[in-house]
């Protein structure tokens, strides 16, 4: 199998408790110093994975899928004379990763802005600290588990910024995506944003050319001519479109279908077709009833990320296709996800495009309403409401188990989805959510003024926060998977697209389409069906009903406080009469499984393989008040 994913911790340039150090170096197996001498970076990693470099009073360094080299890191470093001018040292150096530098004390820490690599701290003797996985920290200071963040996991992706992605133990803070953490060498540390929002101005003719660039730079990165690459082919654009841009940078590609048996399933052929006519590519189908069905695997008990995840319902079924890609040589495993979270924004696009173009908003509005068959007072309500992010916030307490009447879909509402708890959501649930939402209203800022880029970064920065789990999960295994649209510069290349042009009511997916024009088979950019397995779906939940029948008995949700054990038992035994959709029973069984792999794995398993650096004496005796903290993020943010 694989090996255990890259991780690392990041020390203030001051002496931080000696049991922390000796944790540290029993557990890593690299050491980076300060200018100064004492431990700055400590973690494992391949060289291939981090890249760093020094000049100076200067140390620089990347962590993860980046398109600098050593040398080119070593120019950016020497144009580095304080923590303001990392990023713009940085250029445009693209790809996924970390950035993390130590200037004349001063230490700087960010991730992505679309939150595939995050970044968490927290306070020990002697200073903050801070590591790219919760997990390590919550080990190192032995935290408990964050009851109500356990709670907003219930909520899946309806959970609303800043509340999704926090950390789920008490003590341990995420750093908002887009945000970077500074620590000072006296023990106050504060975030400030490193990233803007392009402003959203290209037209389609300008934007296409510009998208198709980051994503052929994001798929060669991590391609190598000649080398087997295993990659999803889906049928749809996202995953057809990658696959071809592999193609043309040289990769020996194994692709993968899945075939579902619904009645009028086109992915298989959409496939079939773009698989002909990729140049010396393997193709592989699979037929639904010749894998694993799903859930299968409910009571194998993994090693835990960072928070829950959705995609326990098809897990099996994913090993077996990576294992079949790996029997063939693949080293790596590129996914389509992200697609349809980056490349077009949401409905609520219009609020804002009404204000520009009145003439055009509204024929927007009325071709969404057209396509969606919305209501015609909810579109204007949509369309007329004005209410700041944080009165939406604090609004959207009131209905947080409200079960829809009937299944239809809405014109969206305010800044984005209503945040809903489950039917089985315990009381405390609600109260500890709507807490969270009420606390965070007061003082958050959205993360753009309009609505339809709000939304539009959130629902991106939702994307990169699931490819984060597949990479985690998938490293461990052997086949690690990347998700190319998760690239910050891809995001920047569709944000930076006039929202009526990358999205429109009478086309699908226009800008992708646009910028894959000669590349991909026109069929397959045509395309404007989507397939689904609602089928394998209900067969697996009637397969595993014993197993899922033990988790309602035992659950360990309903003991943490946050689940009804009546109304859970009713859920799991009868999927069939679900209000919700699917959405809601999947993040409450992922959130199960979590806790339950949790149990099995107390110790995370990326500290447990590696061995322990050379040893450096301790410094000085430790610092035993915690230091005060100067945040910058906005208030009522959660932990």
């Amino acid at each position: 199998m694989g090996s255990a994913p890259t991780w690392f911790v990041v020390l203030p340039d001051r002496e931080i408790h000696p049991d922390v150090m000796r944790q540290l170096r029993q557990r890593a197996a690299q050491a980076v110093s300060h200018p100064s001498g004492r431990p700055w970076l400590v973690g494992a990693w391949s060289p291939h994975e981090l890249t760093f470099a020094a000049a100076g009073e200067v140390r620089l360094a990347v962590a993860g899928v980046c398109s600098l080299t050593t040398e080119e890191l070593a120019i950016r470093a020497r144009r580095v004379h304080s923590l303001a001018a990392v990023e713009s040292a940085l250029g445009k150096a693209h790809g996924s990763f970390h950035v993390i530098a130590s200037v004349g004390g001063h230490t700087y820490v960010r991730g992505t802005l679309s939150g595939e690599r995050r970044v968490y701290l927290t306070a020990v003797e002697g200073g903050v600290i801070c590591a790219d996985r919760a997990r390590t920290l919550a080990w190192l200071t032995s935290a408990e588990l964050d009851t109500a963040q356990l709670a907003v996991r219930l909520t899946g992706f309806t959970a609303p910024h800043p509340l999704a992605g926090g950390a789920l133990w008490r003590g341990i803070r995420r750093v908002i995506p887009g945000e970077a953490l500074h620590l000072d060498p006296g023990g106050q540390w504060r975030t400030a944003r490193w990233w803007q929002a392009p402003e959203g101005e290209l037209p389609l003719s300008e934007a296409a050319p510009a998208l198709r660039q980051a994503l052929r730079e994001a798929v060669a990165l991590r391609v190598r001519p000649g080398e087997v690459l295993g990659a999803d082919l889906s049928g749809g654009m996202d995953s057809t479109s990658l696959c071809f841009l592999a193609a043309e940078v040289g990769a020996r590609l194994v692709t993968a279908t899945l075939r579902w048996t619904a009645p009028g399933n086109e992915d298989h052929a959409y496939a079939q077709h773009a698989a002909e006519l990729l140049p010396g590519a393997e193709h592989l189908v699979f037929p639904s009833a010749e894998l694993p069905a799903h859930f299968t695997g409910l009571d194998d008990r993994r090693d835990p990320g960072d928070e829950p995840s959705a995609a326990l319902r098809d897990r099996a079924q994913q090993h077996h296709l990576a294992e079949a890609m790996r029997a063939r040589g693949a080293v790596r495993r590129l996914s389509g996800h992200g697609g349809d979270h980056v490349v077009q924004p949401p409905d609520a696009y219009v609020h804002g495009l009404l204000r520009r173009s009145p003439l055009v908003g509204l024929r927007h509005a009325a071709g969404l309403r057209a396509r969606r068959r919305w209501q015609l007072a909810a579109v204007a309500r949509m369309l007329l409401d004005g209410h700041a992010y944080g009165t939406w916030l604090a609004r959207t307490t009131g209905q947080l188990r409200a079960a829809p009447a009937r299944r239809v879909i809405r014109a969206p509402q305010g800044w984005g989805l209503q945040p809903q708890l489950p039917p089985w959501a315990s009381d405390q649930a609600v109260d500890l959510v709507g807490e969270l939402l009420r606390a965070a209203a007061r003082n958050v800022e959205p993360l753009a003024v309009e609505r339809g880029r709000h939304a539009w970064i959130h629902q991106a920065q939702e994307a990169g926060r699931i490819a984060g789990h597949l990479a985690y999960g998938t490293a461990a295994e052997g086949l690690p998977v990347h998700s190319p649209f998760c690239d910050d510069a891809v995001i920047n290349a569709c944000l930076a697209t006039l929202p009526q042009e990358a999205a429109t009511p009478w086309s699908y997916k226009p800008l992708l389409a646009a910028a894959m024009h000669g590349l991909v088979p026109t069929r397959v950019l045509h395309r404007t069906t989507k397939d689904h397995c609602g089928v394998e779906w209900q067969h697996g939940l009637r397969l595993h009903r014993r197993e899922l029948a033990a988790w309602a008995e035992e659950s360990r949700l309903v003991a943490s406080g946050v689940a009804n054990a009546e109304l859970l038992r009713r859920a799991l035994l009868s999927p069939g009469l679900l209000r919700g959709g699917s959405a809601e029973l999947e993040s409450t069984l992922g959130a199960e499984a979590w806790l339950r792999d949790l149990e099995a794995h107390p110790a995370p398993v990326h500290l447990t393989h590696h061995g322990a650096p050379r040893p450096e004496p301790d410094r000085a005796a430790p610092i035993r008040s915690l230091p005060p903290k100067h945040d910058n993020s906005p208030k009522g943010a959660p932990s």
